[in-house]
């Protein structure tokens, strides 16, 4: 055996993995990316991307991290969708004011207000579909449960009652 293998040394050329692309890999996995993409981006191979997954462990968990917080963002956002929701948001106005004086047009004046304004989304049934399929695929999946039974919903039908 060679005294590089003993040593613990990496033969090979090294590798072009810089401590700054765990920021930028955080940042890539939060705009949904995946690992293809990712690789792309650092204009490596997906082979290359892995290793630096294996060789770098803040790298990987840079990308666990950025894909976690979106997942969890998305989720949200679709449970909201799911279940309907509520929200107030700033509107501006133009409103005009018109002055009279014995029946002629006097003064004019245009401002902007910003009022708050309650708005509303009913749920919607395909995000609604899409949650329970993907949360609870045995009891909400499209197809015919395996064993044929007639009432697939029955355990769940049980837990509202």
């Amino acid at each position: 055996m060679s005294k590089q293998k003993k040593a613990g040394k990496k033969r090979g050329r090294p590798s072009s993995y810089r401590a700054e692309y765990a920021k930028q890999v955080y940042k890539l996995a939060l705009l949904g990316l995946i690992d293809r993409e990712m690789s792309e981006f650092f204009e490596v191979s997906e082979q290359t991307f892995n290793a630096w997954k294996k060789d770098f462990p803040e790298f990987l968990e840079s990308i666990r991290a950025g894909k976690m917080k979106a997942d969890a963002e998305v989720a949200a956002k679709l449970h909201e969708r799911a279940c309907g929701a509520e929200w107030t948001e700033e509107v501006a106005f133009k409103v005009k004011t018109t002055e009279y004086a014995d029946g002629r047009k006097v003064k004019e004046t245009e401002e902007v207000k910003v009022v708050s304004v309650r708005r509303a989304a009913p749920p919607d049934t395909q995000a609604l579909a899409l949650w329970l399929h993907n949360r609870k695929a045995a009891l909400w999946s499209k197809g015919p449960k395996a064993g044929g039974a007639d009432r697939p919903h029955e355990d769940a039908l049980d837990v509202l009652e």
